[in-house]
């Protein structure tokens, strides 16, 4: 079940990421009976099983006759109460293939969705999987199947091809095809033009969906290292540039800031969870912060 790449550090996130779970934020819908709360939950609901009681859980579902006898806490569950509907969606434009370490953006960026998946399929979750440049190039069918991660795995593990990234533009189709409410977890440099960007992740808020951009950027994206004269090209374009970098660099943080705080700006606007992640740093840890974050945002809540 566990996808096998080369360069993939999945089996060992996975190993370290322990009992994390992904817990949408907002009511969602689903089919079939998990551990996220039906927007239809009263009185009428048909009791069903315990479960062991974990942190966030409501306390009024606390089955306290079971605590007095077992001095243990366990939650009732229901018939209604249902699962997430998550869809990642994965940027496999030609400047994701930039790397300058042991990963690649695309394969770091695949391989957070592969752990999310399987995160997800865990605790029995319904996952969809797109891939996209400048537009929706694969999309997976939801599924909750511990199978899935194979084919969302296989789907991944294709190398980016396509010319530019139109992330406004996906985003805004994506919307479109998923009226059903669930989280959205967009994987990509984000390299493009951003100022629609608040108002296409605008169209899934609207429709209630809860909304995770992780942004990826490799280190010499972030840090601009480069000392000696080069000719550097363009990720997404035939363009060339010779010149010498540290000419550049003062310059170049400066727009990066920019870009940087305009992507956090849009996420901000329409309450999305917006998370930076550098491919040097481990990816167990980059998703600890996340999930951490989101779960005592949950909390707070």
């Amino acid at each position: 079940m566990t996808p096998v790449s080369p360069g993939y550090s999945l089996p060992e996130t996975i190993r370290r990421l322990g009992r994390l779970e992904i817990r949408a934020r907002h009511i969602v819908e689903g089919f079939l009976s998990g551990p996220h709360r039906s927007p239809f939950y009263g009185n009428s609901l048909e009791f069903r099983e315990h479960r062991q009681y974990t942190p966030g859980d409501d306390l009024r579902d606390v089955d306290w006759k079971v605590w007095a006898r077992q001095d243990r806490l366990y939650v009732k569950r229901y018939e209604e109460d249902t699962n997430l509907r998550a869809t990642l969606l994965v940027d496999c434009s030609s400047s994701m293939s930039y790397g300058s370490g042991a990963m690649t953006k695309h394969e770091y960026a695949a391989t957070a969705a592969c752990a999310i998946a399987y995160l997800l399929l865990r605790q029995h979750d319904a996952v969809s999987c797109w891939t996209f440049d400048s537009k929706v190039r694969t999309r997976l069918p939801f599924s909750s199947h511990r199978g899935h991660l194979n084919d969302i795995a296989a789907t991944l593990a294709l190398p980016p091809m396509g010319p530019k990234t139109d992330v406004t533009s996906v985003l805004r189709d994506a919307a479109a095809a998923l009226p059903r409410r669930g989280v959205v977890i967009v994987l990509s440099d984000l390299l493009g033009d951003l100022t629609q960007l608040r108002t296409s992740l605008n169209a899934f808020a609207s429709r209630g969906h809860d909304i995770v951009v992780l942004h990826v950027l490799d280190d010499d994206e972030l840090d601009f290292p480069f000392e000696d004269p080069a000719r550097f090209e363009h990720l997404e374009g035939p363009e060339l540039l010779e010149c010498h970098p540290a000419a550049l660099r003062t310059g170049y943080l400066a727009a990066l800031e920019k870009f940087l705080q305009t992507a956090r700006e849009q996420c901000a606007a329409i309450r999305a969870d917006y998370a930076l992640f550098r491919t040097s740093t481990p990816l167990d840890a980059a998703l600890t912060a996340l999930l951490s974050s989101r779960y005592f945002k949950r909390r707070g809540g």
